[in-house]
């Protein structure tokens, strides 16, 4: 069966009303220099990149910690979650969400954010010449 138009809004609507929860989740941990990167189209794997903050491995953990028990608690999925023991970078898919959760020297190591703007500004056509 083919969607609707009003299936996709809702489809929109609960997708906006899970990133800004999200969001609000990383807040209450108070993770720090938080960026989103929307990538829908120019992925395969996700929507939005959500990259954020601590001060410290053990303040990751804690908001890591937090994320993870929030989705659940509200029915989203986490379909993986990585370097929560290191803590330098922790990455948790949320499926149309992607979080990832740095130290501050690695996520300056790693460019990360140089690296997602080139693929929210990416056009995926240039790869299949």
């Amino acid at each position: 069966m083919k969607p609707t138009s009003n299936d996709i809004v809702e489809e929109i609507l609960q997708d906006n009303i899970k990133y800004q929860a999200i969001i609000e989740w990383l807040k209450e941990k108070k993770a720090e220099n938080i960026r989103s990167y929307e990538v829908q189209g120019k992925t395969d794997y996700t929507d939005v990149i959500v990259v954020c903050e601590g001060n410290a491995d053990l303040h990751n953990k804690a908001i890591a910690s937090h994320l993870i028990d929030m989705a659940k608690e509200n029915h989203l999925s986490v379909l993986s979650k990585e370097g929560v023991e290191n803590a330098q970078w922790i990455l948790i898919d949320l499926g149309d969400v992607i979080v990832h959760i740095f130290l501050p020297q690695t996520r300056d190591y790693y460019k990360i954010d140089d690296l997602f703007e080139k693929v929210k500004t990416r056009n995926p056509d240039e790869d299949k010449q």
